[in-house]
């Protein structure tokens, strides 16, 4: 059976799928229509029934959606079962809030270590999470193969720590450093977090209200 082309945009509303679905089971609600959920979501209910077309038949016509199901379903699609082996590198300030705040577990991530150069933070344990020596990364990368990279290093410092991992066998980077960073490997995944992009996102909206 040939593939089914799945465009970004679907995977850019997965996870917010997953989240609305997780909050109304939380709630107890076991089941919602896809009008309902559109509402709740801002988007079309035609939109949400082609999204999960996607993937597969879900829910029942003048049923609807089993919220729990649903919700497991997505999660496998997602792959929150998955414990995808993960490290940081970079534990200053954005990293160290994230080593103590982020739920990693949540999104299908075990966050195994932590690596920075500063001797301040060598050595301490931060939610459980020791941080090592930078000096340490190449043998627990050969050791332990980790399968993504949480990076909160300096701009000048982000495309050489990404090409030396992806030298290590990472394949996947989660990119704090506000900066594009590539590889010429297409096995290699990125995703980055633009704060700035965020915000003047906001910017724009409460300038054109």
């Amino acid at each position: 059976m040939k593939k089914q082309y799945v465009s970004e945009a679907v995977i850019r509303r997965l996870p917010r799928y997953y989240r609305y679905l997780d909050d109304l089971h939380s709630k107890g609600i076991v089941r919602i229509s896809s009008n309902s959920l559109g509402s709740r979501m801002g988007i079309t209910a035609s939109q949400i029934r082609q999204d999960l077309s996607c993937f597969g038949e879900f829910g029942q016509q003048g049923y609807g959606y089993n919220v729990k199901e649903l919700r497991t379903e997505i999660g496998q699609i997602l792959g929150v079962n998955n414990s995808h082996s993960l490290i940081i590198v970079g534990v200053g300030n954005l990293g160290h809030a994230l080593v103590q705040n982020f739920h990693f577990n949540d999104a299908g991530f075990s966050l195994d270590a932590a690596f920075d150069i500063s001797p301040q933070l060598i050595g301490q344990e931060i939610n459980g999470v020791l941080v090592q020596d930078l000096k340490e990364l190449d043998d627990y990368c050969r050791e332990h193969l980790p399968d993504v990279a949480l990076l909160t290093v300096p701009q000048s410092a982000a495309q050489s720590t990404v090409d030396h991992l992806v030298a290590l066998g990472v394949r996947g980077f989660w990119n704090f450093t506000n900066k594009e960073v590539t590889s010429d490997n297409p096995d290699v995944q990125f995703e980055s977090v633009h704060f700035a992009d965020s915000l003047l996102t906001l910017s724009y909206r409460i300038s054109k209200r």
